[in-house]
């Protein structure tokens, strides 16, 4: 079971959408090709998550990615709502459920998929 309340969430975002949402001051992607319109909310992991949600999202994935660091209390002191869920394994993923205000992302790391493995540069 991963943490249900960690003080720190990741999104891994593919550049170019990290890049579009620089210029228009906000992040809404969901996942890979899919935006929070369609899923509903921007889909998070925490730091043990991470390696595999990131094989089973972006194996295949040749571009680059970046690691986005939220912290949980600058969300929810910018009354975003953050839900920990069930992903259907029983493990409990946290969910935004508005779109992100770039100002509100603690630090952003490249990324690389490596045979299947997430790399943080």
């Amino acid at each position: 079971m991963g943490l249900t309340n960690p003080k720190k969430i990741f999104h891994l975002a593919i550049k170019e959408d990290w890049l579009a949402a620089l210029s228009s001051g906000q992040y809404s992607m969901s996942t890979r090709g899919k935006t929070l319109e369609e899923v509903g909310f921007i889909h998070c992991s925490n730091k043990e998550q991470l390696p595999e949600v990131a094989a089973f999202v972006y194996e295949d994935f040749t571009g680059e990615l970046l690691l986005l660091e939220l912290d949980l209390e600058t969300l929810e002191q910018a009354n975003l709502k953050v839900l920990f869920e069930d992903g259907g394994n029983g493990q409990l993923y946290p969910h935004i459920y508005n779109p992100l205000p770039v100002e509100l992302v603690s630090s952003t790391k490249p990324a690389i998929m490596n045979n299947g493995q997430l790399r943080v540069l």
